[in-house]
């Protein structure tokens, strides 16, 4: 793969890995505030739960990703 596609492609992944770190931060906030106040239900506790382990999970296989990419 031509330098520029690879360079390319570190840029979009550091930034998809941002937005995600961002993403599972805010619904970690959100859930915490739900639960500190009391007036979250438990099934949209559970939701939000379910997003923030899915929003880890993409962040997580991107950096694996990134460092892969960046190893070769």
């Amino acid at each position: 793969m031509p330098a520029r596609y690879v360079s390319a492609m570190k840029i979009a992944l550091t930034i998809i890995i941002l937005a995600a770190m961002l993403a599972t931060v805010g619904v970690l906030v959100a859930g915490l505030f739900g639960m500190a106040r009391g007036s979250h239900s438990p099934s949209i506790s559970n939701k939000l739960m379910q997003w923030r382990i899915g929003l880890q999970a993409m962040a997580l296989v991107m950096i694996a990703l990134l460092m892969w990419i960046w190893r070769s």
